[in-house]
């Protein structure tokens, strides 16, 4: 049985990720023209590289089709519930650096805390008779992060892309969402609340617990990590 190892399809996560593992010995490469999404491996036996988008990987990890792959931390904790029973945690790769967040205009000089939404929240909701709406594509990291330091009165609005400007658009109060170097975010007069970082997230290396992994894949997978030079990993 050969070793599935997904990683990104396209642009600079996945040129990072191919220098990383071509650094420690194993040659990964987009096999045909950049249409196609097959890949060929070198330096290490028992491997098939398997070309994803990096919000599908966590999916395919979960499902079992793909016994290692290669994604935001990020992803895999919103995608997955109680993600470390789906998948073990191989290696931190050091790039693909972002943090989650939560802004709120910058033109709230009273509200620079967690308290101070959460205060800002009702005085909102007993105002207008809503609650205040953060938008953001991580319900769940979100969700659980403001019901952690006890922000109430406050509903999730789904974005899927220009979340900062939510708030121009009169759309959403605040935002939750990824920021490398928070430009974006001063572009759109939004500033990140102090004690908001919800998680920092980069490229991390992850097992499938549910993949199948035969004696044969046991075997693979102890030749890659030793290649990596990574802690054997224990996936029962």
């Amino acid at each position: 049985m050969m070793l599935k190892l997904g990683v990104p399809s396209k642009g600079r996560l996945m040129e990072q990720c191919f220098d990383w593992f071509g650094t420690r010995g194993v040659k990964l490469s987009r096999a045909g023209s950049d249409r196609e999404y097959a890949g060929a491996v070198e330096g290490v036996d028992g491997l098939e590289l398997v070309l994803l988008s990096a919000g599908e990987i966590p999916r395919e990890l979960a499902a079992g089709r793909i016994h290692l792959g290669v994604t935001g931390s990020d992803l895999v904790r919103e995608k997955l519930a109680d993600w470390p029973s789906q998948v073990a945690e191989l290696a931190p790769m050091g790039f693909g650096h972002a943090d989650l967040i939560i802004a709120v205009p910058a033109c709230w000089p009273d509200v620079d805390t967690l308290d101070d939404l959460d205060a800002a929240a009702a005085a909102f909701r007993r105002a207008h008779g809503f609650r205040l709406r953060i938008a953001t594509k991580y319900h769940r990291l979100v969700r659980e992060f403001l019901t952690q330091h006890g922000v109430a009165d406050y509903q999730l609005v789904d974005s899927q892309g220009a979340t900062e400007g939510t708030v121009k658009n009169l759309t959403a109060e605040a935002v939750a969402d990824i920021t490398s170097s928070g430009e974006t975010l001063r572009a759109n007069h939004l500033k990140i609340l102090s004690d908001g970082l919800v998680h920092q997230s980069q490229a991390t290396l992850y097992a499938a617990r549910g993949a199948d992994w035969a004696q044969d894949a046991r075997v693979a997978l102890a030749g890659l990590t030793e290649r990596l030079g990574l802690t054997p990993c224990a996936l029962s």
